[in-house]
């Protein structure tokens, strides 16, 4: 469903260190908002029974059903650069962005 890269979960597991989260997968999700439409969301989060749940290089990550049919095939990566750091989301299923790369439709 969701491809991680070894930059993202490098950075989701040291995350957890610095937020006292360990144990906790990290919930990637889809909400209304942003000036596209429809924005991702990150948190540290418990697992529901009916999440998809990716485990990779030792950590997790946990998408709820909805959120799942927007993430379809994406690729998650952390990017470290002069332009800014972040997590970056490569999704196939998005028709359009802003200009700030925040939110889509």
């Amino acid at each position: 469903m969701v491809t991680l890269t070894g930059n993202a979960t490098k950075q989701i597991g040291t995350l957890q260190k610095e937020q006292n989260a360990i144990g906790k997968p990290l919930r990637v999700y889809v909400e209304a908002g942003g000036c596209s439409g429809m924005e991702y969301g990150m948190a540290f989060d418990d697992k529901k029974p009916d999440d998809e749940v990716i485990a990779q290089d030792g950590v997790e990550v946990v998408i709820d059903p909805m959120s799942g049919n927007f993430l379809k095939g994406s690729v998650i990566d952390y990017v470290d650069s002069l332009q800014g750091s972040g997590f970056k989301i490569q999704n196939p299923n998005v028709h359009s962005s802003c200009g700030c790369g925040k939110s889509f439709n």
